[in-house]
C-alpha cells in the first residue's frame, strides 16, 4: 500500500492522490500554509486568558468553573492537570464509562483525582443500550459520510454521548466551560476556545440523535438536550482545549502524569490509554473503508511537528495484538 512520504495517510484516504515525489494532497495543501505560529497560540492563549477573568468576575462563588470531560488518558489527564495547577480552575471531572473502561484506567482516575483534589463523577447508561448502539455502530453506516475520515462509526457515537452528556451537564450545573483534551491533530485552533450555540448545537444534535434512536428507540433522548436547556441560551458554556496552544509532546505529558500515579495501562491499543473498545473500533473501520480511523489525526500531528512520522507510522500501522480485539468482540456478543 502507497503510503505518503511526508505524512502516514494511506492511498486508501479518501480522495487522495499523490505528486512524482510520493507526497500527498493533504500534505501539499498544508504546505501552501504555514505551520500554526507562535503568534496563532499565543493569541487563542490570550483569549482563553481573558474568559478566565470575566468568568471569575462574574461571579467567583460557583462551585466549579469548568466540567472537564475526563477519560483517563493521558492527553485529558494533562488537560486537566493544567486547568486545575496551571490556570487555577474549580473542576468537576466527568467521566462516561461505556463498558470498556480498562481497570487500570479506573484506579488512574482514581488517583489522579485525588491527587490534584478534583470531584469526579462517572456516568454510564444503561449497558443493554450501549450495547445495542456500539453493534449497530459496527454493522451499519450510521453518520454522514465525512465523519469517518476523523473516527470510526463507534468511537463517533461514543464521543456524540460524551459531548452531549457534559454539555447538559454543564447547563444544569451552571459551569460556564468544558474541557476536552484534543490533542493538536484532533481539532483546529480556531476551535480551541468557542462559546457553544444553542442553534448550531440543536442542528449537530440531530445529526448523532436521529440515527441512535432508529437503533435504541426514544429512551436515548435521556442523555440529550431537551427543551428547557435551549430555554436558557445565557447558560450554554465555551468549550475549550488548551492543548491547541500549550507544548505537545508524548514523553513530556507522561511524565508529568506519572507524578500523579497515572500509569499507561497494558490491555489497549497503541492510539488508546483508556478503552478496551477501540482495538475493536479501529479494526472494524479498516475492514470496512481499508484505512485507520485515527489515520486523519495522527497525519496532522505529523505535519504539525508535535510527532515524527516513524512515530506516526507505528501508531498507526504496527500490529495490535489479537487478544485486544477478542474482549470487545466478546463482550459484545459480535461475530
Amino acid at each position: 500500500m502507497r503510503i505518503c512520504s511526508k505524512c502516514i495517510l494511506p492511498e486508501t484516504f479518501p480522495g487522495l492522490s499523490f505528486d512524482d515525489k510520493g507526497i500527498c494532497s493533504h500534505c501539499m495543501k498544508h504546505n501552501s500554509r504555514e505551520l500554526t505560529s507562535s503568534d496563532d497560540k499565543k493569541k487563542f492563549e490570550q483569549k482563553f486568558l481573558g474568559l478566565l477573568k470575566n468568568i471569575k468576575t462574574d461571579n467567583n462563588q460557583r462551585p466549579y468553573e469548568i466540567l472537564m470531560a475526563y477519560s483517563g488518558g493521558k492527553d485529558s489527564t494533562y488537560t486537566m492537570y493544567l486547568l486545575k495547577v496551571k490556570y487555577g480552575l474549580r473542576v468537576l471531572a466527568l467521566t462516561f464509562d461505556n463498558g470498556f473502561v480498562s481497570d487500570r484506567t479506573v484506579a488512574n482516575i482514581k488517583a489522579v483525582t485525588d491527587q490534584l483534589g478534583i470531584d469526579h463523577m462517572f456516568f454510564k447508561p444503561k449497558w443493554e443500550i450501549l450495547k445495542r448502539i456500539f453493534l449497530a455502530a459496527a454493522e451499519r453506516e450510521m453518520y454522514p459520510g465525512k465523519t469517518l475520515e476523523r473516527a470510526s462509526t463507534i468511537c463517533t457515537s461514543c464521543i456524540g454521548l460524551v459531548k452531549s452528556i457534559c454539555l447538559k451537564t454543564a447547563i444544569e450545573q451552571d459551569i460556564p466551560m468544558i474541557g476536552f483534551g484534543w490533542s493538536p491533530g484532533q481539532a483546529p485552533m480556531q476551535a480551541s476556545v468557542i462559546k457553544t450555540n444553542p442553534s448550531f448545537i440543536r442542528s449537530t444534535q440531530e445529526v448523532v440523535l436521529k440515527p441512535l434512536k432508529e437503533v435504541v428507540g426514544n429512551e436515548i433522548g435521556a442523555y440529550f438536550l431537551q427543551e428547557k436547556h435551549y430555554a436558557a441560551p445565557e447558560k450554554f458554556p465555551y468549550n475549550v482545549h488548551p492543548m491547541a496552544w500549550e507544548r505537545y509532546n508524548e514523553d513530556m505529558i507522561l511524565a508529568e502524569i506519572r507524578k500523579f500515579a497515572w500509569r499507561a495501562p497494558d490491555d489497549t491499543d497503541a492510539n488508546s490509554t483508556n478503552c478496551l473498545l477501540n482495538a475493536f473500533a479501529n479494526e472494524v473501520h479498516i475492514r470496512k473503508y481499508g484505512f485507520h480511523p485515527y489515520a486523519w489525526e495522527i497525519a496532522n500531528m505529523v505535519r504539525e511537528g508535535v510527532m515524527t512520522r516513524d512515530a506516526g507510522l507505528r501508531k498507526i500501522y504496527q500490529e495490535q495484538g489479537k487478544g485486544l480485539t477478542e474482549i470487545a468482540r466478546e463482550k459484545l456478543g459480535a461475530t
